[in-house]
């Protein structure tokens, strides 16, 4: 069972790096410069402001982290070192009442997190070509019940 608590500002730091370590895993389409883009936009202005949802260790120390706004599944990263391991299931159960439709926006190249999504119950219900910052990196809507 995955030991799950809210984020607290003593969090940033460990959580810039487990979203760092987890897209340089799975968003290998990102251009350098659109890389550190992001890295300082989640670092200064999201960590800091959002309520998150974290996944720790044995060690107490975070491993994955959920941020959501109403049934909107704003962002999961997991660091590497714990993918497979049923982390993003945990958090996505904990963050989300049984029953319920969620949302969410992923690139359409991250093929790691689509499949997972579908492997949910998410199914595809939109496409964009920019993303949310107007960057030409497209992004699938998905929407469904997640299989609890």
């Amino acid at each position: 069972m995955t030991a799950i608590r809210p984020s607290t500002p003593a969090d940033t730091e460990r959580l810039h790096a487990i979203w760092l370590a987890s897209v340089k895993a799975t968003h290998h389409f990102l251009a350098p410069a659109d890389l550190e883009f992001f890295s300082r936009l989640v670092r200064d202005e999201y960590l800091p402001k959002a309520s998150l949802w974290v996944a720790i260790d044995d060690n107490h120390q975070p491993v994955a982290f959920l941020g959501a706004t109403g049934n909107q599944l704003d962002a999961l990263f997991t660091h590497p070192s714990s993918f497979g391991r049923g982390i993003g299931r945990a958090l996505i159960r904990h963050a989300f009442p049984p029953g319920v439709e969620i949302t969410l926006e992923v690139n359409e190249a991250n093929t790691q997190a689509r499949a997972f999504y579908a492997k949910l119950g998410l199914r595809e219900i939109g496409r964009s070509e920019l993303d949310g910052t107007g960057k030409p990196y497209p992004l699938i809507q998905m929407a469904g019940i997640p299989e609890h």
